[in-house]
C-alpha cells in the first residue's frame, strides 16, 4: 500500500510539502488536519485558485492529491489539533502512521504535535520559513532523540559565537498571533517545502542524521553572512527538558494543558 504520512497543516507551506510527498511512489496514504478556509489573504501563496475562496483548505487539499495521485488513498480531518474532543481519534490515526509532517504555525500546536508523536514513538519533520523569506529550518525528530522543547530551548540559547542566529519564523496567517511584520514569498516557501519533504522521506530509511538544517536564502546584515548556505545541527537532548530529562514524562492521563504550559514557561525564562 505504501507509507503512511500524518500531517498537521495545509497552509501555504503545508500544501507544497504535502504535493512533493504525495508525487512520490513510496507514500501510499495520507492523512492531514486542517481546521482553517481559504481566504483571500493565502492566495498569493497557495496552491489553489481565487474561486475556491471561502471553502475549507481540508476539502481543497483532498482534491488536489485525488487530482495527481487518485490511487492514494486520503483521510482528512477538519478539526483543530489541540481540541480535546479529538485527541482520541488522533491518536487513533497517528498509531498507523509512518512518518509525521508538522506545518503548523503556532508554538502551542507545535509542541502538542510533538506530544502525540513521541507517544505514539513515530518520527516527524518540522519546517519553518524565516522572516521575509530570507532562510528556513527544516527539523527531523526520532522517537529517541531530543523533543521539540530541546530544538526551541537550543535556538533561543544560541549566541553570536555558536553559529547562525535564529530569524523569528514567518507563519502563512497574517491574521495568526504569531505571524511577523515580513511576510515571505512563495518562492522561499517552496525552497524550504522542497527540503522538509526530502527530510521527512529520509525518515522512512531510519532515523536522522542530524536534527537541524538551516538553509540562508539571502545576505542579511548581522544575521546571515551569506546567501544559499547549509547549516547543520546535532541538537542534544537538554537535561533540563521535561520530556528528555531523567524527570518522568507526563502521564497520559495528565491534561496536556497544564503539561503545555510548564514547558512554555521554562522556555521563557531561559
Amino acid at each position: 500500500m505504501g507509507a503512511h504520512v500524518f500531517q498537521a497543516g495545509v497552509g501555504s507551506g503545508g500544501i507544497a510539502v504535502l504535493d512533493l510527498l504525495a508525487r512520490d511512489p513510496r507514500i501510499g496514504r495520507v492523512t492531514f488536519v486542517e481546521p482553517d478556509v481559504y481566504k483571500a489573504h493565502n492566495v498569493h501563496r497557495h496552491q489553489f485558485p481565487p474561486s475556491d475562496l471561502g471553502r475549507l483548505k481540508a476539502d481543497l487539499a483532498k482534491e488536489w492529491l485525488h487530482a495527481i495521485r487518485p490511487d492514494l488513498v486520503v483521510e482528512l480531518l477538519a478539526v483543530d489539533l489541540c481540541d480535546p474532543k479529538e485527541q482520541d481519534t488522533l491518536r487513533e490515526m497517528i498509531s498507523s502512521c509512518d512518518v509525521g509532517v508538522c506545518a503548523v504555525d503556532n508554538e502551542p500546536a507545535k509542541y502538542h504535535f510533538d506530544h502525540l508523536m513521541r507517544a505514539a514513538r513515530k518520527p516527524w519533520t518540522l519546517g519553518e520559513v524565516l522572516s521575509g523569506g530570507i532562510g528556513g529550518w527544516v527539523h527531523a525528530f526520532a522517537p529517541d532523540g531530543p523533543c521539540y522543547g530541546c530544538i526551541a530551548s537550543f535556538l533561543k540559547r544560541e549566541g553570536p559565537n555558536d553559529g547562525p542566529p535564529a530569524p523569528p519564523p514567518d507563519y502563512a496567517n497574517p491574521i495568526g498571533p504569531a505571524e511577523t511584520s515580513i511576510p515571505a514569498g512563495k518562492a522561499s516557501i517552496a525552497a524550504i517545502a522542497a527540503l522538509h519533504a526530502l527530510r521527512t522521506l529520509e525518515l522512512l530509511s531510519g532515523p536522522p542524521e542530524f536534527s537541524s538544517l538551516l538553509l540562508t536564502l539571502a545576505r542579511v546584515p548581522a544575521v546571515f553572512d551569506e546567501p544559499y548556505r547549509a547549516h547543520r545541527f546535532r541538537v542534544p537532548k537538554s537535561p533540563e527538558c521535561l520530556l528528555c530529562s531523567a524527570e518522568p514524562a507526563p502521564a497520559a492521563g495528565e491534561d496536556l494543558d497544564a503539561a503545555l504550559d510548564r514547558a512554555l514557561a521554562r522556555l521563557a525564562h531561559e
